[in-house]
């Protein structure tokens, strides 16, 4: 793995239940996506997951 690698993730809402799908980054053992809410406002509440690409 490098430090800098692109990365697949998919977030549902829980509590709407929107998923996305979007595509970051992974720096430093975190994944940067730019995500910062919910299409209903929820900015805290949701189901992370990633896949390699």
């Amino acid at each position: 793995m490098t430090g800098n690698e692109r990365v697949k993730v998919t977030i549902r809402c829980r509590m709407c239940g929107e998923k996305f799908v979007l595509r970051g980054r992974r720096d430093k053992g975190k994944i940067d996506t730019g995500f910062k809410q919910c299409i209903c406002n929820n900015d805290r509440d949701f189901e992370i997951e990633n896949h390699d690409m």
